[in-house]
């Protein structure tokens, strides 16, 4: 599989009358399980808990898609425990080829079974058809751009010759690795964090977030069956002020891959700076956390195309994305026109549960859904002006796709990630202005430039102080290995999700030199 190209999987094409009764087909196969549970996986054995996690539809809050066992602080310490162990003694010394083709042949099976996924997530997180489908196809690429970046990187490291001396450099694994994913691509990037860590020889500790826990079972599952030791691997849901912190500071956890939130990327953070009795090691963090990303447009700009791209990003699986557009900053000359050209195709854009497949599904959770509300409210008490949406819908979490007006860069929806289906519209008199207001959040992930000024793309190139940067386009969208993904300042660690640095992240350099 390593002497073949890595090549992103394609998206499913519902247009096409067979693909659409496939994945109906799939809906109805995942509504036939609802109601199942999955009990907790330690040291290799499926292990039963005093509580569970309910997972509900958020659409249908009244259906309950499956339950998970919820790990007590004894059962998260006895988590990393077995796991030190048997990364100790066993799962470090496994050859880093053999690794990677056990993600090779979850990558096949997951193929396989690709509508059935994306259907899970339909129902469990209220993505449409063609957001599950995107995330169930970049959960493959992690699989196969990592198996192959193993292989690349299970070799002596080129090193400079030296006399008498043979002098080699090795990656070698660093422990026990507390996985702890986001809800909105609860396939993608948690089967990305998990498989960068078994991959590359630490063993994982996986606690899925509590709103997306079925399909990291299932995804789990699937890992089994296709290779993975049971003991690599431990599924350990639980509370993030009990579970989550108890793992983080266990001494025997050597690093935590986090992607949420960035009040908890610090906490997080501050927690694993501390060095805990009996523990040998600096913690090292990996964290992806927030965004308020803006897309800039000038003068120069085809405005039609511009509305396009802004919409696309702002409201893909109702703007609960971290790199979602949540600001457009638009000159003076052109701002009316584009927000009135924005307004009109927001208008069109339809809520519904996600199984009838519309623009827009319900927002993850009450809580979600009253914290969006309350900025909603914020916005129109500073006095934003709303242009569309801003009401709740009935009969699930739904929020309308909502528009501000003559929002300043220094109010609170300008400034604060909201998390969901709500873009302000920031006036800018030139592009100088705009690109003062782009830079003045202390988030850095994804942006955007649309204009047809050569110069202003150079500058935006070097000036626009994020990770993800994209010109003449939608801001939303990065590919694994074609657009390596992570960000700046607020937003984490910069830790380049889907690149060739990754799997470095999750490993050591030993060098090692014997004179003859």
């Amino acid at each position: 599989m390593a002497t073949i190209a890595f090549k992103n999987e394609a998206f499913t094409d519902f247009s096409l009358p067979e693909n659409k009764q496939a994945f109906e087909a799939a809906l109805a196969q995942v509504r036939g399980d609802f109601g199942k549970h999955w009990d907790l996986l330690i040291a290799g054995e499926r292990v039963t808990s005093d509580n569970k996690i309910t997972s509900i539809d958020p659409a249908d809050p009244n259906t309950v898609i499956g339950t998970v066992g919820k790990a007590s602080k004894e059962q998260a310490k006895q988590a990393i425990d077995s796991a030190h162990e048997y990364f100790t003694n066993e799962w470090r010394f496994v050859d880093g080829h053999a690794r990677a083709r056990i993600l090779f042949r979850a990558a096949a099976m997951l193929r396989t079974r690709k509508h059935e996924f994306s259907a899970t997530m339909v129902y469990e997180e209220s993505k449409n058809w063609a957001e599950a489908d995107g995330d169930t196809a970049e959960a493959i690429d992690f699989l196969e751009f990592y198996a192959r970046e193993m292989m690349r990187l299970d070799r002596e490291q080129e090193v400079v010759d030296y006399p008498g001396d043979e002098n080699n450099l090795y990656y070698i694994p660093l422990g026990v690795g507390v996985v702890i994913p986001p809800w909105n691509f609860p396939l993608a990037i948690m089967a990305g964090m998990t498989t960068a860590t078994l991959v590359t020889g630490n063993a994982c500790v996986l606690k899925p977030a509590s709103t997306s826990p079925v399909v990291a079972a299932k995804f789990v599952d699937l890992l089994l069956d296709a290779g993975m030791p049971a003991k690599a691997i431990t599924f350990c849901p639980g509370s993030g002020g009990e579970v989550g912190d108890t793992l983080v500071d266990h001494p025997k956890t050597r690093f935590i891959a986090f992607t949420g939130s960035k009040e908890v990327g610090l906490r997080i953070h501050e927690r694993a700076a501390k060095v805990n009795d009996g523990q040998m090691w600096i913690k090292r963090t990996i964290l992806e956390m927030g965004g308020k990303d803006g897309m800039v447009v000038d003068e120069t700009a085809d405005l039609d195309y511009a509305a396009d791209q802004a919409v696309v990003a702002a409201y893909g699986f109702q703007g609960q994305k971290c790199s979602a557009c949540s600001r457009v900053i638009a000159v003076d000359a052109i701002y009316d026109e584009l927000v009135d050209k924005i307004v009109e195709r927001v208008k069109k854009l339809n809520v519904d549960h996600p199984s009838k497949n519309p623009n827009l599904g319900a927002v993850i959770d009450a809580a979600a859904h009253g914290n969006i509300m309350q900025y909603i409210e914020r916005a129109k008490a500073d006095g934003n002006e709303i242009m569309c949406g801003g009401k709740a819908i009935e009969g699930g979490y739904f929020v309308e796709p909502t528009v501000f007006k003559n929002v300043k860069d220094t109010d609170t929806i300008a400034q604060e990630e909201i998390f969901g289906p709500v873009l302000a519209c920031i006036r800018a008199t030139d592009f100088e202005d705009a690109l003062r207001i782009f830079n003045g959040t202390e988030f850095g992930l994804t942006g955007g430039l649309i204009s047809n000024i050569r110069e202003r793309l150079e500058r935006a190139r070097r000036e626009f102080m994020v990770g993800n940067l994209y010109l003449n386009r939608k801001i939303t969208g990065a590919l694994v290995g074609v657009q390596p993904f992570g960000g700046f300042n607020m937003s984490g660690t910069d830790s380049k999700a889907g690149g060739q640095d990754y799997l470095g992240l999750f490993m050591q350099g030993k060098s090692v030199t014997e004179k003859f």
